[in-house]
């Protein structure tokens, strides 16, 4: 049922992108603001959509399954 259908590389940018407060706050129970400062200024190209989105978005997504090596599994269902 996890299977992975995408692996999406994880690229560094030089401005974060804008990440709704909510996502942040979602992620701030489970990671340091140290960590979520870099993971501001990662994004990723997102196999369902076709853009390229913030890392922390990606992150909260119901496809992701896990990051290894600066490498996304992504389960490449579609999105409601």
């Amino acid at each position: 049922m996890s299977e992975h259908r995408y692996i999406v590389e994880v690229r560094q940018v030089n401005r974060s992108m804008r990440v709704p407060r909510e996502v942040v706050e979602e992620i701030r129970r489970a990671v340091g603001r140290k960590m979520i400062s870099r993971m501001r200024r990662e994004v990723v190209e997102c196999p369902v959509t076709g853009k390229t989105t913030p890392f922390l978005i990606c992150f909260t997504c119901k496809n992701f399954i896990r990051r290894v090596m600066g490498k996304v599994y992504c389960r490449g269902q579609p999105l409601n």
